[in-house]
């Protein structure tokens, strides 16, 4: 008997063990897979605006993220493509929604607990904060206006106009999506925002 008992301790001991390095690895060897990718879509950044590159594929990078709420190192560039091996790499633009500064809804998703978290404190974001998208062609400032919890089969957040899929949109909005509660995908976060400002980058 006691060594049947010694022999279940040693299996929970060994079970615990592989579980603690499994969560270490899903909370910080993820992230450090995102920030190599980051370096290389922020290197294709830079290169696009030296007028090396002109088209938005899958996969690669649309524009800088920075939001100052969350800190002045927060910097983020977005990669095309909401996918899952999209989001390992940052925060995803749904292709299907508005580009940057155009009308209608400008929509990112991103991890809020693994792969960096990119959208981990996205619910410290309060009303006016800022949302600034570096693009090519422009700045863009987007002014926080409200935030919302909804369940993962509401994709009207999505629409042109959020929450109103029938409307056709007349300004530019932003919607930040991630998983709610934090380690659970039972809801989702979402913040809204509305195109403060665009400032055209020069030739």
């Amino acid at each position: 008997m006691r060594a049947t008992l010694r022999a279940v301790g040693e299996t929970c001991v060994t079970a615990g063990l592989i579980l603690m390095l499994f969560c270490a690895y899903l909370l910080w060897g993820t992230g450090a897979y995102t920030q190599r990718q980051q370096r290389l879509l922020q290197s294709e950044l830079a290169a696009e605006q030296d007028g090396r590159l002109d088209r938005i594929r899958l996969g690669t990078a649309l524009a800088l993220l920075r939001i100052p709420r969350l800190g002045r190192d927060y910097r983020y560039a977005v990669v095309e493509g909401v996918g899952a091996e999209h989001l390992k790499k940052g925060p995803g633009h749904y292709p299907d929604s508005a580009m940057p500064g155009q009308i209608g809804n400008f929509v990112l998703s991103g991890h809020r607990t693994t792969y960096a978290a990119p959208f981990n404190e996205i619910d410290e974001l309060e009303r006016d904060d800022e949302i600034i998208v570096e693009a090519r062609e422009a700045r863009y400032t987007y002014r926080v206006t409200s935030q919302d919890v909804v369940a993962p089969e509401e994709i009207d957040v999505l629409a042109p106009v959020p929450g109103k899929p029938d409307i056709r949109p007349i300004r530019a909005v932003i919607t930040l999506s991630t998983c709610h509660p934090e380690y659970s995908a039972a809801e989702r976060l979402i913040v809204y925002g509305v195109l403060k400002e665009s400032e055209p980058r020069e030739e």
